[in-house]
């Protein structure tokens, strides 16, 4: 019986129940669920925090990522380069649209997405990029926005694992995850940095048709209400979910702390094991450890997942192997290269428990159990 969850998401509603309560209660008595005040309210802090100009809110991640492929017109006879070790959505989104994704290998330390291979994957008939941020921290968006500079290809980065990590440019710049490329997308899914109690998500960017296009696009392809320019489809954040993301926002800041100090002291405590690696945070960016995710060597990941277990300690493995031998997707997405490092990190990755409502003494249980898996 697990008794302690990756993410204790009962024990967080407890905690600010009277706020989201109270939220949920002023909408139910507007009866104004589908695009009412709180929406605006919070797209406009989200824009502000992420400091772009166009929040277009809509149903979940996926969609967002569909949208913003739609409204960059990628397509048929396209090429999209996306990372192999990832959640499926990426792909998802770009055989849906009619393109195809070339996956390349990622980066052994950070997981993300290697911006030395994108060059090689480069075609004429390569697009775009979707630069997906996991796990909490920014891939190495420089070199990416060099690479695309040099070919013109458009980026979308998927924010949906890292809302809130923010990046340094070698010239000293900061920008928030999200807010580098020409579209940046997110997911307010509810175990998300920052999430509410069913599917959620959001477009960013700075371009006005842009912004635009994909308002449109979400909102069945109205320009206004029974006027349809383009063929669109129905994905809403509805005014529900996004009263519990204004409350849940004001505190996003101390869930992120405590996912920090979480990590620092997971790291202190595990470096005694020699068979695990630790995550690495980049110079580069900021984290806010989305998943505090471990490197089992010498094939006992699957052996400690089960001891944890065991012990009531919940685990999970992100993401057991590459996004290209999906049963779905093997004669869909290409591939630039090989694959040797996702393939392993497949073999070795597991997730442990890191959750802002988590307790010292909680975590104390969690290193002690993996430390004696170790010294058993």
């Amino acid at each position: 019986m697990i008794k302690i969850p990756m993410l204790d998401l009962a024990s967080q509603y407890r905690r600010l129940q009277t706020e989201i309560d109270g939220a949920m209660g002023e909408v139910m008595r507007s009866a104004q669920f589908i695009n009412g005040a709180p929406v605006d309210d919070f797209c406009n802090k989200i824009a502000d925090y992420l400091d772009v100009k166009y929040v277009i809110p809509c149903g979940n991640g996926t969609d967002a990522l569909r949208i913003a492929l739609m409204a960059l017109k990628i397509g048929s006879n396209s090429e999209v380069i996306v990372p192999s070790f990832t959640y499926i959505a990426p792909v998802e989104a770009v055989v849906s649209v009619g393109a195809t994704p070339i996956s390349i290998d990622v980066d052994a330390e950070t997981f993300n997405i290697n911006p030395l291979l994108l060059e090689k994957a480069v075609t004429p008939r390569t697009k775009a990029i979707i630069a997906v941020h996991l796990f909490g921290q920014c891939a190495d968006m420089e070199k990416i926005i060099n690479v695309a500079l040099k070919y013109n290809l458009v980026i979308i980065e998927d924010n949906c694992q890292s809302f809130g990590a923010e990046y340094t440019f070698g010239d000293g710049r900061t920008l928030k995850a999200g807010a580098m490329g020409q579209i940046g997308v997110t997911s307010f899914f509810p175990t998300k940095p920052l999430g509410c109690y069913g599917d959620g998500g959001a477009m960013l960017t700075d371009n006005e048709e842009i912004a635009e296009k994909m308002y449109c696009l979400a909102n069945h392809g109205q320009t206004k209400k029974y006027h349809h320019k383009i063929v669109g489809f129905n994905s809403r954040l509805d005014t529900l979910q996004a009263a519990v993301l204004n409350v849940k926002f004001k505190y996003f800041n101390d869930f992120t702390r405590r996912r920090n100090e979480l990590s620092v002291r997971y790291c202190k405590a595990l470096r005694r094991c020699s068979e695990i690696i630790l995550p690495v945070v980049s110079p580069f960016t900021t984290h806010v450890f989305h998943q505090f995710t471990i490197r089992v060597v010498g094939g006992r990941r699957d052996a400690l997942r089960d001891f944890l277990a065991a012990n009531g300690i919940q685990s999970m493995i992100y993401y057991p192997m590459p996004v290209t031998d999906q049963e779905a997707y093997r004669f869909a997405v290409g591939i630039s290269g090989n694959l040797n490092t996702t393939r392993t990190i497949c073999e070795e990755v597991l997730s442990l428990p890191i959750d802002p409502e988590m307790t010292d003494e909680t975590q104390d249980f969690i290193i002690e159990t993996v430390i004696k898996f170790f010294i058993q």
